[in-house]
């Protein structure tokens, strides 16, 4: 796909994406219902109608690219694809189930292994994130569209990270350290990625943990802003592996975090 093609596709998406995020508020405030997975994970109404409204409009788009949902994997068959879509409807379920605000909607397209265009909604921080390629990142925020190039917005000279979670493992503490990080904020969903788009936040690491879907839309919205991304041995973190799960995960704001 050219340029061109990746814009448009993106773009088209971005109206869909708002309303799938409009439709899990109002969802959430008539009345959430919940089934448990065979993993143990929670699933709401929330989740499947999202996913429904997202794949039924990718499928219009691009019918003859694959669509791998959260919500619809076949865990029993590997993947061998390298051009396809990853969808995780909700982002931070137990977030959602809770009321809080972080929770996110996420879509992307893998081409060739790597994560090229991403839509990723944040609806109750009223943030919608969107990219589709090298230095094409953008944020929809108060009606204005804003060009994202990871330009730091906090203390110049000091490193602030996002992490998964509110007591780190040793191993994530000491490449926290490694990097200077002054503090590091919670955040439990994907809106980790976009925080760094946005320069708000300079860094992040994490262990291998969950599975493709989580990291794409974020992961191409982070890198097209100008992101640094690669796994904690500093090798490419590529999609399309046989079982989705993910590799170790470091994202730099920039080669110089403190500037």
């Amino acid at each position: 796909m050219n340029k061109s093609e990746l814009k448009s596709i993106a773009e088209n998406l971005i109206a869909t994406t708002e309303f799938a995020g409009n439709k899990s508020i109002e969802i959430y405030k008539k009345g959430l219902k919940t089934i448990i997975k065979p993993d143990n994970s929670p699933v709401t109404n929330g989740d499947l109608e999202v996913n429904k409204i997202l794949t039924d409009k990718i499928k219009s788009l691009t019918p003859n690219i694959p669509i791998i949902s959260e919500e619809t994997v076949d865990f029993d068959k590997k993947n061998t694809l390298d051009t396809f879509w990853l969808i995780d409807p909700i982002d931070g379920t137990k977030e959602y189930m809770a009321g809080q605000d972080e929770y996110t909607i996420n879509a992307a397209l893998i081409l060739n292994y790597v994560p090229t265009i991403g839509l990723l909604g944040v609806p109750k921080k009223n943030r919608l994130f969107y990219s589709y390629g090298k230095n094409n990142c953008y944020m929809i925020e108060k009606n204005q569209t804003i060009k994202l190039e990871c330009k730091k917005k906090t203390t110049k000279g000091k490193v602030f990270a996002v992490s998964g979670t509110s007591k780190p493992a040793k191993q994530i503490l000491d490449i926290l350290k490694k990097h200077n990080v002054v503090s590091y904020t919670p955040m439990h969903s994907s809106y980790k990625f976009c925080v760094i788009a946005t320069g708000e936040f300079d860094f992040y690491a994490a262990k291998e943990r969950a599975y493709e879907w989580d990291y794409a839309a974020g992961h191409a919205i982070a890198e097209s802003a100008g992101a640094i991304i690669t796994t904690l041995e500093n090798r490419p973190f590529k999609y399309g592996k046989n079982d989705y799960k993910n590799l170790s995960l470091m994202i730099k704001r920039s080669n110089v975090l403190d500037a």
